[in-house]
């Protein structure tokens, strides 16, 4: 979305020796990074719940999104949005971009040296219980930009915070499942996650395309 801003130069002196001010107005024209961001991560959560929720196993398909999608454009649409002046925009796509790429250096270095360098289920369910909590901190921020973000937040939030529990329980039993339950009961709400960021992103090509609300964002009114 363009912004606007106005920068007042110093006084000049016009010809008749009168003192004048000139405003200059300063207009951004570049592309809205939110939608490539959004769609990066909606996407790569999409694919990887679908192995949670055990449709089919870990494979390179998740880790190659998970380094280049999930990772790297959503880094990339982070400091697009630090150049848009975006502080929340920013914040959470480089966090996510960087989330993707820890999860994917976990799994490779836990292949290549099994031994030596194995997170355990406690230390696992802690990552993704911190990765709940900031996500829980950054949907309070949604609450004054639109009803789309606030969907993908909060379930998102959920979702860390069911896998955590799935890590937690492991082989015992927690409300009647055990840890591979509720990793399959996060996998079919992560699949909501990763639809609804798809959503909050084609919504906003549309709708800048079209000129008009295509699909709508749900404003806040502020």
């Amino acid at each position: 979305m363009s912004q606007a801003a106005e920068k007042s130069a110093p006084d000049t002196v016009g010809p008749m020796g009168e003192h004048r001010t000139v405003v200059t107005t300063l207009r951004d024209t570049t592309a809205n990074p939110g939608p490539l961001g959004l769609m990066a991560f909606g996407m790569t959560t999409v694919l990887l719940n679908l192995h949670n929720a055990e449709f089919f196993g870990l494979n390179s398909m998740i880790i190659g999104m998970g380094i280049f999608y999930g990772g790297l454009a959503q880094v990339i649409a982070g400091i697009m949005e630090w150049k848009k002046n975006s502080t929340f925009g920013m914040t959470a796509f480089l966090s996510y971009g960087f989330f993707w790429l820890t999860l994917v250096a976990l799994w490779v270095v836990e292949t290549i040296w099994p031994e030596e360098f194995t997170t355990d289920a406690t230390a696992a369910g802690w990552y993704l219980f911190a990765w709940g909590v900031f996500t829980g901190l950054m949907f309070i921020g949604t609450l004054r930009i639109n009803r789309a973000l606030q969907t993908v937040f909060l379930s998102l939030t959920i979702l860390f915070v069911l896998l955590a529990i799935g890590k937690w329980v492991g082989d015992g039993a927690f409300l009647g499942m055990d840890g591979a339950t509720w990793t399959k009961v996060a996998g079919f709400e992560g699949i909501f996650v990763g639809l609804s960021a798809v959503y909050a992103s084609i919504a906003q090509v549309w709708n800048e395309l079209y000129g008009r609300i295509v699909l709508p964002l749900g404003v806040v009114k502020k």
